[in-house]
């Protein structure tokens, strides 16, 4: 079985009920999450191997963030523990034109005062066959930027592929810090994964003549892109998630990916939203899905599209769909139809 490993924060999620606004609700809904979480409880359903590398406190809120893990089958042996508390964000979902928010609580979260030291990266990373983390968790403090670069060079050291999901945030960083912590990261990336955004305030690269809240997407531009990222970093494959903002309610959904020598992109998908948060997570396990398990290129795409079409379909931010449930969609069945 294939040895996943994730760097990364899970929080807590306070989350208004249905699409109520912050100012008028009075309950929160609790879920867990977070990008490189979200990650790898997805690979664990699919059936890989997977281990979560973080920080939580000793405390019950700290537990239970490990407990919603387990549930699902995740590997939290290497869950340092310690520090005075989970990061927290509230979520407000949106609809219609209306956008959903995000309000973060996460300064001075155990992980973001972690340091190497808390881990055994040599133990981690025995026998592991792929490690993923994203742009999030260098945003989170200097500290965790040097955590996440001494967990890469220990990857690399055990000759493990490595993916990145850029997840450029702009209330965690800004763009010129982002490129100055990142960009040095990218040597020791294979896999490198996320969307327009992210590639111009993470990277310094904007495709041309793409206006996602419009519905313009030039492919050609994409690739020309892609192809200049290849040769400025080294990656054997980059993609991305390619979303039309309809409305908060209603998006178009597609991925594209570039490898040596070709580009795909996948089939599209008109989704009618019931929680978006963790879909880019649940494309980029969808794609490491796909290359771990030797499905070619094309299929890696179409994979990774399909599932994150379904998380869309889900709340929380967990992707709570099997891989026969992804495979169903990718050949063909979009129905809907209830299964009895």
């Amino acid at each position: 079985m294939k040895k996943v490993v994730t760097l990364g924060e899970i929080m807590l999620r306070l989350s208004t009920p249905l699409t109520d606004r912050f100012v008028q609700s009075k309950t929160f809904d609790i879920n867990y999450g977070g990008g490189e979480a979200n990650v790898t409880v997805s690979l664990a359903n699919y059936g890989l191997d997977t281990y979560f590398v973080s920080k939580l406190p000793t405390h019950e809120i700290g537990q239970s963030a490990v407990n919603a893990l387990r549930q699902y089958g995740v590997h939290t042996d290497y869950i340092a523990r310690g520090g005075d508390r989970v990061g927290i964000y509230f979520l407000e979902t949106g609809a219609s034109m209306r956008p959903s928010k995000v309000i973060y609580d996460r300064a001075g979260s155990s992980i973001a005062t972690a340091t190497a030291e808390d881990f055994n990266f040599d133990e981690i990373f025995k026998d592991a066959d792929w490690f993923h983390f994203s742009g999030i968790t260098p945003a989170l403090s200097d500290s965790a930027a040097q955590l996440t670069e001494q967990a890469l060079i220990a990857a690399k050291k055990n000759n493990v592929t490595v993916s990145v999901d850029l997840n450029f945030r702009k209330k965690l960083w800004t763009s010129e810090k982002a490129q100055s912590i990142m960009r040095p990261l990218m040597q020791y990336v294979d896999v490198c994964i996320g969307n327009e955004e992210d590639a111009d305030k993470v990277l310094g690269f904007k495709p041309k003549n793409t206006d996602v809240t419009k519905g313009a997407l030039e492919i050609d531009n994409y690739k020309a892109i892609f192809e200049e990222m290849k040769a400025e970093f080294g990656f054997k494959y980059v993609v991305s998630s390619l979303r039309v903002s309809h409305s908060a309610s209603d998006n178009g959904w597609s991925g594209i990916i570039c490898d040596e020598t070709d580009f795909y992109q996948s089939k599209s998908y008109e989704i009618r939203i019931v929680d978006r948060v963790g879909a880019g997570d649940s494309f980029a396990s969808g794609v490491i899905y796909g290359l771990i398990s030797g499905m070619s290129t094309k299929d890696t795409i179409e994979f990774g599209a399909a599932a994150s079409a379904l998380k869309h379909t889900i709340p929380g931010d967990f992707n709570l769909v099997s891989l026969e449930e992804v495979m169903t969609l990718v050949n063909g069945d979009a129905s809907g139809r209830v299964q009895r």
